[in-house]
């Protein structure tokens, strides 16, 4: 089982702002279930996709990125290594508060 509250403190060096929303409790683990849920006031939903082959996630991301303008979808699968998760997941954002973070951040 992952360590979330880990991931989020190891990837803060490339994602400050994932951390910090950690911290604030706006971002939610979920499994996936075919169907994306309204963010409302969170920073960003993780869904956990187990089983998932990468070229599956990347579809996905895609179809829902042109569903849903405004909210960025990423994914993150175990075989990229480095900053990826430990299971394949589907990452949805709102788009605007996702753009503000990367303009204020460092990096």
């Amino acid at each position: 089982m992952m360590d979330w509250c880990e991931y989020f403190y190891t990837i803060k060096r490339v994602c400050p702002w994932s951390w910090a929303s950690w911290q604030k409790g706006l971002i939610e683990i979920d499994s996936w279930q075919g169907h994306p849920k309204q963010l409302g006031n969170l920073d960003a939903r993780v869904y956990t996709a187990p089983k998932r082959k990468y070229r599956i996630l990347k579809k996905i991301a895609k179809r829902m990125n042109d569903k849903f303008p405004n909210e960025e979808w990423l994914w993150s699968h175990p075989d990229f290594g480095n900053n990826s998760t430990e299971v394949p997941v589907l990452i949805q954002q709102d788009r605007a508060k996702l753009e503000q973070a990367r303009r204020n951040s460092p990096f």
